[in-house]
């Protein structure tokens, strides 16, 4: 999902895939993020039954805002799952290196970077939710989704690089005494 501008209060945007179970449709509940809307985003989550908590690898600020949104959606929606995404891995200029991406394994939460321009790995949070919402860990999408044609087109082997880097820093240990864990 794409967005041109900075989205303000909340924006519905309705989401289709198919699966060999049927369709499933996903209201996504665009948030944005917004410090300045605080409590107002609690409003949101009340009655959700899924989140991706998405942050912008070119933004080291929205890394940090994670913890929050990962405290307040767990506060309000409790034990619902929760993808955390980076997005926007087809930027050059990436601030949020893959050895500092350390929250999802701290929190038990699925990991994946994406980019909403070049659609790279855009099913990929979905499919874990509806697998989790169905309790079917068979389930699988049968056709892609109608997308909007890539606005950019990704460098593959970089971003392969990166994901590499991911896995042999998965199997580093975690320190626990860093501010990710203001809530714990």
């Amino acid at each position: 999902m794409s967005v041109s501008s900075s989205t303000i209060g909340v924006e519905v945007h309705p989401l289709d895939f198919f699966t060999n179970c049927g369709k499933i449709r996903f209201y996504c509940w665009d948030t944005a993020g917004q410090e300045n809307f605080g409590g107002l985003r609690d409003g949101y989550y009340i009655n959700g039954q899924c989140a991706i908590i998405m942050f912008d690898v070119t933004a080291r600020l929205t890394y940090r805002n994670v913890p929050t949104w990962h405290h307040d959606l767990s506060r309000v929606c409790e034990d619902i799952p929760i993808v955390l995404c980076g997005n926007k891995v087809d930027v050059k200029n990436r601030q949020v290196k893959s050895k500092q991406v350390t929250f999802h394994r701290k929190k038990n939460l699925q990991y994946y970077e994406i980019s909403a321009k070049s659609n790279y790995n855009f099913e990929k949070p979905f499919l874990y939710l509806a697998k989790k919402l169905a309790g079917d860990p068979n389930l699988h999408f049968v056709e892609s989704p109608a997308l909007q044609p890539p606005e950019v087109h990704i460098d593959l082997a970089a971003q392969q690089r990166i994901e590499a880097e991911l896995l042999a820093a998965a199997n580093q240990p975690i320190a626990y005494d860093d501010e990710d864990d203001i809530f714990d």
